[in-house]
Formats: C-alpha cells, sequence, structure tokens
C-alpha cells in the first residue's frame, strides 16, 4: 500500500494520520477587524479519496455548520482512509449578519469562480475554489430553505452523470432532483472541473431542524463508505430513492391571510385543497388547489402571502404512492432517539 502523503492546504501542512485546523483569510470587516474562514482537514494515515463537505454558502442556513460539527465529533473519522476537508462556514460575513448574502447583497452561490480581484463575493468563491474544491476529488454541500421557507430532505445533484447518480443514491434520502446547473453555482464549477457534488437541502434557513441534521450527517458517512473513505457496515440498505420527475412551486392565487396548509412531505392529488387565502375579515377566500399529484417538497411557512407568492414545491413522480411510502420510512427512520447519533 501506498505511504499516505501530507497534506497541503493554504500556508498549512496537515501530516498523515492527524487533523489540523486551517484558517483561511477573507476579507476583513471595515473596522479592520480580520476574519477568517475556518477549515478542519483531516488527513487519514491511508491513501484515499479527498471530499470537501462545505455548509454556510448562505450564511442563514445554519443546519449545515451543525452536521458538520457533529460529524468532526465522529470517533469513525479518525480511522478513515483519504482526506476530509470539513468547512462549516464557507460565508462568514452573512453567518455573522444571519444573511444569505455577502455584504455586497450579491450571493456566493451564483458568483464562482470568482475572481482574486473581484467584488467580496467573487473574491470569496476564488479562493474557497482554489483551496478546496480544486484539492477534492468529490464534493457535499449543504443548504437548506431559505426564511420562512421548509424543505424535505433531498439531494439536488447533475444525474446525467453517473457517479453522481451513484452517490446521489446512496446518500439515503428519499427524494433526489435532477436539478439543472445554474450560472456561477459552486455545484456547476465544479462539475466543469469533473469534480462529482452533492447539493442536501433540507429545513429552513435561521433553525436546527434535527431529523435534517440526523439525515445529513448519516448521508454523508453512506458517501464516504460508497468512495473508500469508511469502511462499509453490514446493514440492511434502506430502500432506494425515487428521482423526481419535475418540480413546480405553487403560487398565491390572492393576496392575503394563508390557513389549513397541508404539511411538508404530504402526499396530494390534482385539484386537492392545499391552503385556503382569506381576507383580514374572512369575507372573501379563495382555495389553492393541486394541479397534478405529487409530493410537498417544499413549503412557505408564513400564514401571510401576497399575490404570486410561493407557497409549494410540488415533486411529480413516477408512482406517487410509492415516493409516499419512502417519505414515510424516512421519516420513522430518523425521528427515533432524536436527541442522539451513533454510528
Amino acid at each position: 500500500m501506498a505511504k499516505k502523503s501530507d497534506f497541503k492546504i493554504f500556508d498549512t501542512v496537515v501530516a498523515a494520520g492527524s487533523r489540523g485546523n486551517v484558517n483561511i483569510p477573507v476579507a476583513d470587516l471595515y473596522t479592520s477587524t480580520s476574519l477568517h474562514m475556518p477549515v478542519q482537514v483531516i488527513n487519514g494515515k491511508r491513501s484515499g479519496p479527498v471530499l470537501f463537505v462545505s455548509a454556510a454558502v448562505h450564511g442563514d442556513e445554519l443546519n449545515g455548520v451543525e452536521i458538520v460539527r457533529r460529524l468532526l465529533r465522529l470517533k469513525t473519522i479518525s480511522s478513515m482512509r483519504g482526506t476530509l476537508i470539513a468547512v462549516p462556514i464557507v460565508n462568514v460575513h452573512g453567518f455573522l449578519d444571519q444573511s444569505r448574502y455577502l455584504p455586497d447583497r450579491r450571493d456566493l452561490n451564483r458568483s464562482f469562480p470568482g475572481s482574486a480581484k473581484g467584488s467580496i463575493a467573487a473574491r470569496l468563491a476564488n479562493i474557497f475554489l482554489k483551496e478546496v474544491v480544486k484539492r477534492s476529488d468529490y464534493g457535499i454541500d449543504l443548504h437548506t430553505g431559505a426564511i420562512d421557507r421548509s424543505n424535505l430532505p433531498q439531494i439536488r445533484a447533475n444525474l446525467d452523470d453517473k457517479t453522481t447518480m451513484e452517490l446521489a443514491k446512496v446518500f439515503g434520502v428519499p427524494v433526489i432532483i435532477n436539478a439543472s446547473v445554474r450560472d456561477g453555482s459552486l455545484r456547476g464549477c465544479a462539475a466543469d472541473m469533473g469534480k462529482p457534488v452533492l447539493t442536501y437541502e433540507a429545513g429552513e434557513a435561521l433553525r436546527f431542524e434535527e431529523v435534517s441534521i440526523r439525515a445529513g450527517l448519516k448521508g454523508i458517512l453512506n458517501v464516504m463508505r460508497n468512495i473508500g473513505m469508511l469502511q462499509t457496515k453490514s446493514s440492511k440498505s434502506p430502500r432506494p430513492p425515487v428521482v423526481a420527475r419535475s418540480t413546480t412551486w405553487i403560487r398565491s392565487p390572492s393576496s392575503g391571510i394563508v390557513s389549513g396548509k397541508v404539511k411538508l412531505g404530504a402526499s396530494i392529488r390534482e385539484g386537492q385543497r392545499l391552503a385556503v387565502v382569506s381576507d383580514p375579515l374572512g369575507t372573501n377566500q379563495e382555495e389553492v388547489l393541486a394541479r397534478f399529484d405529487g409530493i410537498v417538497i417544499g413549503r412557505s411557512n408564513l400564514p401571510l402571502a401576497h399575490e404570486g407568492d410561493a407557497l409549494f414545491n410540488i415533486a411529480a413522480f413516477r408512482s406517487v404512492e410509492h415516493a409516499e411510502g419512502l417519505v414515510e420510512q424516512f421519516a420513522s427512520r430518523h425521528e427515533r432517539n432524536p436527541d442522539s447519533f451513533e454510528d
């Protein structure tokens, strides 16, 4: 077996069989206070692939920060092959401000590959790409829904790529979406470099959601086993996930107070009432109806809506009954013992 090499990232060398913390400088605050992106590298004793796990590319998406924290505390990581690059907070500025965006109001996930001499978003994208993505063979990027909007745990990926499709299947969530790559996204930029990246979406911004956290942690371990970083476990495999044929947002037909909303993860039928929008006096009300059979994979949590506001994200499947069974099985499996996690 080949001898494992030291791993160099930014100005730090992490010896084989050890872990090291790396503080990658990003744009200082305008108080001249220095700011750094915190990174931990775990360099295994034995050779293997390099995987990055990143969170808070959008600074208000917190579930992933907790997933990375729990991942780094697992004992099993100390015996892994290869190298893990863990970045719990990519968008440090947004994290401090509890904001999705950077101080220049740009979206970091639309700023890749960036530039060393561009905007603050471009510079952050550039250094993350240079120091993390280019050194990796695979990546998992952790996200949530926006403020007041929840996502059912799901994987979004380029499923036309065979390797990416395999990783998406083993992650262990009930729904995977063949999501087109958006210009300037981390996932799209990594794909151009030939590096498979999964986007895990689950929960709501500025909130910890335990089932989403537990599922994300388990999914990362499943991927690490699949690519040979961890030993495989002899346990009963969950049923394979279903691939959504399409997803569509159902929007509010009028402005008003929203009530009677169906739950996240609910299976729905064409023509079913999803919610009711009424004026504050209750004089006029309008039903929000499903346009096709599917599963609710995203939902607005606000009881208020303007005309045209997105209320429900519905995914269509070849068999809604099969997808419904997977969602129920997933929820049951991850709701057990919610206060602890043992690998």
